[in-house]
């Protein structure tokens, strides 16, 4: 039987004992991925309406549902503001909506503080559903039932995104708490 070296074992342990995570890629990353989930849906533009749902709303629920208390409640506010730059919606109307997003659905978490995969897509559902009929009326477009027509596939694709948009989030997740540096 041969004896380990010391100093072999601790080269082999040395590298993943002692390792925090990146504090400015803990912080950084749920901000970032929500605003690269604003611009994307800018980049797949139809004639006259864009082919995705708001995948920055929906990266936030993901953040809000996935990893409650991480995004502060007022966060809707500036990453709203950014939505609405890039979106083409009128300034302040993803503000107001991400918002009240956030509130009802911690109004939610305080009702049901236990609660499931099956809770939380039904919850994004909802909230998804009932932003995306808000963004018509307040989008300054002539509501018909054409427009409703029409713009009805992103509310069912944002219905069905969802658990692909919650298991993204986990992975981005994992990857915000890995082990990065050394402490000293």
């Amino acid at each position: 039987m041969e004896r380990l070296d010391p100093r072999s074992r601790s080269d082999i342990y040395g590298r993943r004992i002692n390792r925090a995570p990146s504090p400015l890629r803990a912080r950084s990353v749920p901000w970032l991925t929500v605003m690269l989930g604003s611009v994307l849906p800018v980049l797949l533009i139809a004639d006259l309406m864009p082919l995705l749902p708001s995948l920055g709303f929906l990266t936030l629920l993901g953040w809000r549902l996935v990893r409650p208390g991480l995004l502060p409640l007022w966060a809707g506010a500036p990453l709203g503001a950014f939505d609405d730059l890039v979106s083409g919606q009128p300034f302040g109307s993803a503000v107001l909506l991400w918002s009240l997003a956030l509130i009802f659905i911690e109004l939610i978490e305080t009702r049901f503080p236990w609660r499931g995969f099956w809770q939380d897509w039904f919850t994004a559902a909802l909230v998804a559903t009932i932003y995306w009929f808000a963004a018509l009326l307040t989008s300054g477009a002539r509501l018909s039932q054409d427009l409703f027509i029409v713009a009805l596939p992103q509310a069912l694709l944002a219905v069905v995104l969802y658990p692909l948009i919650a298991r993204i989030v986990a992975g981005l997740d994992r990857f915000r708490l890995a082990r990065a540096r050394r402490i000293n």
